[in-house]
């Protein structure tokens, strides 16, 4: 059935990620020596961080102070790159944002990283000022930054600061500020309702994007995150469809009669899309450029091949294929022409996706009965597994580069699937997202403006 499913990451030394960058792990830090994140091959233990509650500012924001900061925490302790220290074992205490913080009490619960903070309203209106303090060293780590914005918003103000602390920590761009689209599923495993949704990256937030009166899978952000692609059954047969999210208004793409279109992803310069295309028993890669509707076959051979996705240049697409016997994955001339194999292990890859760094492209793989989340170079060296489950599949990037977003089905005629994330190092086990339905063909959107 045309593959359905598509036969379905304070200031850190990350420079070495380049020559190891499957390999994550926290080097001691000498006291007097700047905070850091070392990147090395030794065994990994998260950094220990403290965040009491930010200070409420102003009368009645008590409340919203403390779920601002239980944001921060929760997006640094789910990275896995950080835990932290419980309040019951606080010995400091900070009772004003302006006053010197006591790095001698911080210190004693063996903290090496403290997160303090501030919020006030006015009217629907907040303002989260924060700063970032080396404990071992007794320094504050740059200057204190400050977001503002509606109260509505105090979930994504979260987010903010908890992307500047892990910016400031890893030197890495953060990643929690974003959202995801994936496909909700609800019901029997005869009688399964797939919706098209959106949630923020933690899980909050849900809404639906259909109404699962169709089939739909596979949706993928454009490159903006205003647009989403996805395959829809609404005429009966596969068809590619173009959302704008903030409208819901959508329109079919290279509608033609007699061919089933599907797998669809943006190209990074949002112009055109590479998708999948059967007609007569052959599925072919394509081309479509969105503004003349013209398409461009890519592949011409007689194998089934699918699920391709842009390099972050735009200049390469890697893609899954049968064309030597099995599911193997191929990277060829975002144009068309020759393909050159990069799957060499055992087994069948499947659904590969570049990463927005482009060092490394993520995949699924099936071998021994089991499936895995895994991640290889570009030219298919240094392929490494992730995960191992009963069926892992589907992955997607976050947009820094450095964890993935998967699908996972336990053993189970009735079970429904639930969305994981892992850190590309394999040092970090997998965190299931917290959420009322199932869901799977989870995509990553680019960090939010």
């Amino acid at each position: 059935m045309i593959l359905i499913a598509v036969r379905r990451t304070l200031l850190a030394v990350l420079t070495l990620m380049v020559a190891a960058p499957l390999l994550l792990s926290l080097g001691a830090q000498a006291q007097g020596t700047p905070l850091r994140l070392r990147i090395t091959e030794g065994v990994f233990e998260p950094m220990p961080i403290a965040l009491p509650g930010f200070v409420a500012e102003t009368a009645g924001a008590g409340t919203m102070a403390e779920q601002v900061t239980g944001v921060v925490a929760s997006d640094l302790t789910g990275s896995g790159l950080f835990r932290e220290i419980p309040r019951a074992a606080h010995i400091g205490r900070i009772g004003s944002f302006d006053a010197p913080v006591q790095y001698a009490d911080w210190r004693a619960i063996n903290a090496q990283a403290l997160v303090t903070g501030a919020l006030s309203q006015t009217g629907d209106r907040i303002t989260v000022r924060f700063r970032l303090h080396d404990v071992v060293s007794g320094q504050q780590m740059g200057e204190g930054l400050q977001f503002e914005g509606p109260a509505a918003d105090w979930r994504r103000i979260g987010h903010k600061v908890a992307d500047a602390v892990y910016a400031r920590i890893t030197g890495e761009t953060g990643y929690f500020d974003s959202q995801m689209v994936f496909v909700a599923e609800s019901g029997p495993k005869d009688a399964r309702v797939k919706r098209l949704a959106i949630m923020d990256q933690d899980g909050a937030n849900a809404r639906y994007l259909s109404d699962g009166k169709r089939l739909v899978l596979a949706p993928r952000f454009s490159p903006d995150g205003s647009r989403v692609l996805y395959t829809s059954y609404e005429t009966g047969v596969p068809r590619i469809y173009l959302m704008e999210i903030a409208s819901g208004r959508r329109q079919v793409l290279d509608d033609q009669p007699g061919s089933m279109t599907f797998a669809p992803r943006f190209s990074p310069d949002r112009r055109s899309i590479a998708f999948s295309l059967s007609q007569g028993g052959n599925s072919d890669l394509y081309v479509l450029d969105l503004g003349s509707g013209n398409r461009k076959r890519l592949t011409t051979t007689p194998a089934i091949e699918t699920a391709p996705s842009f390099s972050p240049d735009g200049s390469r697409i890697v893609f899954e294929s049968d064309r030597s016997g099995s599911q193997q994955l191929y990277v060829m001339p975002a144009g068309g022409g020759e393909a050159q194999r990069i799957s060499a292990g055992r087994g069948r890859y499947a659904t590969p996706v570049w990463s927005p760094r482009g060092d490394l492209i993520a995949f699924t793989k099936q071998i021994d009965g089991q499936f895995h989340i895994g991640v290889m170079r570009v030219d298919g060296s240094e392929e490494q597994l992730l995960t191992t489950s009963f069926l892992d599949e589907g992955p997607s990037w976050s947009p820094n580069g450095r964890v993935l977003v998967f699908a996972r089905e336990t053993a189970g005629a009735e079970g429904l699937p639930a969305l994981y994330t892992v850190e590309i190092s394999g040092r970090v086990p997998p965190r299931r997202l917290t959420l009322s339905v199932g869901a799977s063909d989870p995509a990553w959107s680019p960090l939010r403006p």
